[in-house]
């Protein structure tokens, strides 16, 4: 008699190899390495069944600390071998890993368009707004202004910012996260693990040798509750220290405002409240930038479709429905000549 019997409960620790984690010390990789690892088994999915694809540059380690299957795939392409994998066996639960230089710049035609086609997959964008692996570079994602060895005279470039690029690309569901709000990070993931479909997670991360503290505007403990602001869906946007500030929608000249909720005739009833179903909304939360916003943390936008490699075996089920068909006439078949 067979008896069945529940799997092992995991833990973090069965999701990290014994590789040596090589990021410099103080890199905020390590911390996103242990949201993932903490947050796997919390999802209840499976080693054996979780795949990680990753690209080049520093984020592109990552499938080498997993205790999973992995592909560290070339420049710009994990979307692409994501793609090839998701296909081949949709069953399994398939996380890209990639940066900022890795997924906008030279893989930029290839993140387009595995989020247009919504294949069923978790894309995570390490974001520290230059290129690490190569010393240094500025990366499209890179302020304008930023000094660096390839713009010494500072970066002229308008800077790409990933979650409105994300939603222009057709992406269902678009987060962002930082690398050391383990908490709040954890919850994105598992969002765009519930989500079916492609998942498009930016995490604000932190490059301690080429960017030191790019980012401190507004992940400082001392600013971050008036310069984040944490959406939640079906709540009113409020943020600030006191918990007095809100973001405004106003009807006149469709944009987003900021108003301090007793002052000017701003109130409570003018804040609001987050529809992530709103594509409209949602580009104009991942557009917000400092000093004049907030900036916007959570999940942006989400709104299921049929999953691109769904659609793709319902085709080829309903063609193997039909029953087995016959090569030599399908080749004499159509737009065919003969040559004399």
């Amino acid at each position: 008699m067979n008896v069945q019997v529940d799997p092992d409960v995991l833990t973090a620790k069965d999701f990290a190899t014994d590789q040596e984690v090589r990021w410099c010390p103080g890199c905020g990789d390590y911390a996103i390495l242990k949201a993932v690892q903490k947050t796997l088994p919390e999802l209840g999915v499976r080693p054996e069944k979780t795949v990680f694809v990753s690209g080049i540059g520093c984020a592109a380690r990552f499938p080498y600390y997993m205790a999973t299957y992995g592909f560290h795939t070339i420049h710009g392409r994990a979307p692409a071998v994501a793609t090839g994998v998701k296909l081949a066996n949709p069953d399994l639960d398939v996380w890209v890993v990639s940066g900022d230089g890795d997924a906008l710049s030279i893989g930029g035609n290839h993140l387009l368009h595995v989020l247009r086609r919504n294949l069923n997959l978790q894309f995570l964008l390490f974001n520290n707004e230059v290129y690490g692996l190569t010393k240094g570079q500025y990366s499209p994602t890179s302020r304008l202004g930023q000094r660096t060895p390839s713009t010494p005279q500072g970066s002229v470039d308008s800077p790409v910012k990933a979650c409105v690029l994300a939603l222009g690309a057709g992406a269902r569901f678009v987060a962002r996260g930082i690398d050391i709000q383990a908490k709040p990070l954890s919850e994105v993931l598992k969002a765009a693990h519930r989500h079916k479909g492609a998942s498009f997670v930016e995490i604000i991360q932190n490059c301690v040798v080429f960017n030191e503290d790019a980012f401190t505007d507004f992940t400082e403990k001392a600013v971050a509750a008036d310069t984040q602001v944490h959406v939640v869906h079906g709540e009113p946007l409020i943020f600030g220290k006191e918990k007095n500030k809100g973001i405004h929608f106003n009807p006149k000249t469709l944009t987003l405002e900021v108003g301090t909720i007793g002052e000017d005739g701003f109130t409570e009833d003018d804040i609001l409240v987050h529809d992530e179903t709103n594509p409209v909304i949602a580009h104009m939360l991942a557009g917000m930038d400092l000093p004049t916003f907030p900036m916007a943390m959570g999940v942006i936008y989400q709104n299921p479709a049929p999953s691109y490699e769904g659609q793709v075996t319902d085709q080829m089920d309903a063609v193997k429905a039909k029953g087995k068909g016959d090569l030599d006439a399908l080749l004499r078949s159509g737009k065919t000549w003969t040559i004399n």
